[in-house]
């Protein structure tokens, strides 16, 4: 009796022992693998996560069923911002946010949450996604110490198989070890006894907590542009890749060859949708030697027919020193030469300038920059706060409107001949006096759509629509 129990007590252990491999073997092979990388140091102004999508399955699968989520702690920030600085799919087929999960664990109190566009197609049995570089960071220019975050690893300098980063399909978990401990499927047994739905391949995942089964996101229409400027800095790598440049060039116009990178920066802003603004600060003494002026601008000229708006915050007064200035802060359209030179102007001054008084804003259609050639229209007004101006050029007529009240429109020889770039900026028309004093310009968001204009109300509906699909950047124009 005793040397039978002694038996059944080393068969059980064996059993238990053996279990692990057991369950391995009988585990059907996982539906995606999401391999990862890291791009920055433990400490970091900005952390840099690579991440890759592998179809593990025999079935294709659609990225717009695929989200992702990569976990890290808060280090007591109030906010933190993402950005697609690269993506095989195209960043325009990539949407984030961060989210603080109920249940927050030591090394993840927040997750990074990535989806896709149908845009982004799909993937074959076996078939990876490419590289997808993303950017996390807080906007209040602090660093991040990543040490503590759960999905974060410095000794992953080349592609791995990361279970910290997890991934779901319709919604069902499918791969890696979620901060709650639980595994990425339950095999086909379903031993572990926990509930699931049921994947493609048939067995049984599975849920992500608090999680439902996402729409698919559709795909962006083609010939739209929208950016509300969510960067870490002027030289932050995702600026130049979503086609912005900072100007540090010489020239006009205002106080020449003062165009300052200092003078651009991405800060916090509670009124503007998103939280975050591009601001563009003009800063002097009254010196030349001191003068930064600030702009930013579209690296390319794809932009022609069809509707310009953005949402701009205008101040009436300096954020330090004296008023006075002669200040000059500006969204407008402009060709790259004279050949057929085109260019459509906003220009805000609140103090007016060229021996004109303000508040003013003038809008402005050029034929020739040569000849001084243009017709423009004068709004004497005070336009102190947040406005969303709007440039249809559509038929042979650009029209101009603020807030949806139409101020001007310009046709025949002034309607733009040649593709032109975008350009925000702040600038000096002279220096009337001396002191410190600077004024700042905020841009809350872009939007283009090349094909037709658009009023107000639909250009309000688009920006809306994408602020709550999670998109930060999209460009669908094609290249001209």
């Amino acid at each position: 009796m005793f040397k039978t129990l002694l038996l059944v007590i080393a068969v059980a252990a064996g059993g238990l022992a053996l279990y692990p491999e057991w369950r391995a073997a009988r585990q059907a092979p996982p539906q995606l693998t999401i391999r990862y990388k890291a791009g920055s140091p433990a400490t970091a102004a900005v952390a840099q996560p690579w991440l890759e999508v592998v179809n593990t399955s025999k079935k294709r699968v659609l990225l717009s069923d695929v989200t992702i989520r990569y976990y890290f702690t808060g280090d007591g920030a109030s906010s933190y911002a993402f950005n697609c600085v690269q993506a095989a799919v195209g960043c325009s087929n990539i949407a984030g946010e961060t989210v603080a999960p109920a249940d927050p664990g030591t090394t993840a109190d927040r997750y990074l949450q990535i989806s896709f566009t149908t845009g982004a197609g799909s993937l074959a049995p076996g078939a990876k996604s490419g590289a997808i570089g993303l950017q996390l960071y807080r906007p209040d220019g602090r660093k991040l110490n990543q040490l503590n975050d759960r999905s974060f690893n410095a000794a992953d300098t080349t592609f791995q198989a990361s279970r910290t980063v997890t991934a779901y399909l319709r919604g069902a978990h499918v791969w890696g070890d979620e901060p709650t401990g639980r595994a990425d499927y339950t095999g086909s047994t379903g031993s572990t006894g926990s509930t699931g739905s049921t994947g493609s391949t048939g067995h049984s995942v599975a849920s992500a907590p608090g999680s439902s089964v996402p729409r698919p996101r559709p795909a962006h229409p083609r010939g739209i542009v929208f950016d509300d400027f969510h960067y870490s800095g002027p030289d932050d790598p995702a600026l130049h890749a979503h086609g912005w440049l900072v100007r540090t060039s010489p020239g006009g116009p205002g106080i020449r060859d003062t165009w300052s990178a200092a003078g651009v920066s991405f800060p916090v802003e509670k009124t503007a949708a998103g939280g975050q603004v591009m601001q563009l600060r003009a800063s002097t003494d009254g010196t030349k030697a001191s003068t930064k002026q600030a702009e930013v601008q579209s690296s390319g000229t794809d932009f022609l027919t069809g509707t310009y708006a953005a949402r701009i915050y205008f101040n009436d007064k300096p954020t330090s020193g004296r008023n006075g200035d002669h200040v000059n802060e500006s969204f407008y359209t402009i060709s790259p030469n004279n050949s057929r030179y085109s260019e459509l102007d906003n220009e805000y001054m609140p103090n007016g300038g060229w021996g004109a008084p303000g508040p003013k804003l003038d809008t402005t259609s050029w034929y020739s920059a040569d000849t001084g050639d243009r017709v423009t229209h004068k709004l004497v007004s005070s336009l102190q706060g947040w406005h969303t101006m709007v440039i249809t050029a559509v038929h042979g007529v650009a029209t101009y409107s603020v807030d949806g009240h139409k101020l001007f429109s310009s046709g025949g020889k002034y309607f733009p001949r040649q593709n032109m770039s975008i350009n925000f900026n702040t600038w000096f028309v002279d220096l009337p006096f001396t002191g410190p004093r600077a004024w700042d310009m905020q841009v809350n968001w872009f939007y283009y759509n090349a094909d037709k204009a658009q009023s107000l109300a639909d250009v309000q509906k688009s920006v809306n629509g994408l602020y709550d699909s999670g998109t930060h950047y999209v460009n669908t124009v094609s290249k001209h």
